[in-house]
């Protein structure tokens, strides 16, 4: 697992799985509002992943990585709420470069 960002990054057998860190969740304080990536979506290293609203802040995240949206955190796309939760998800991306994951 790598971090960068504000976000961990797992390499996993469906895909890379990038969600926020602790000190993520410390910063925005409770999330009340999410706009997740769409599954199929292609994103490329440095677009928008997620933007959040919450307590705290207002922040939008970038991809770190490029590659396509193979999963979202469905129970977190209905009630944000469950990205407050330790090593909550948002999303796994699949056709990445591993040289890329590499290099982070």
């Amino acid at each position: 697992m790598k971090q960068i960002d504000q976000l961990w990054i797992l390499p996993t057998e469906a895909g890379y799985k990038i969600g926020l860190t602790a000190e993520a969740q410390e910063d925005l304080g409770k999330i009340t509002f999410a706009t997740f990536p769409k599954v199929g979506q292609t994103l490329a290293k440095g677009d928008s992943l997620i933007e959040l609203e919450a307590e705290k802040a207002v922040s939008e995240f970038s991809s770190p990585l490029s590659g396509k949206v193979v999963a979202i955190n469905e129970a977190a796309d209905q009630e944000p709420s469950a990205l407050d939760e330790e090593n909550a998800w948002i999303a796994v991306l699949a056709d990445v470069e591993p040289t890329e994951f590499e290099n982070l």
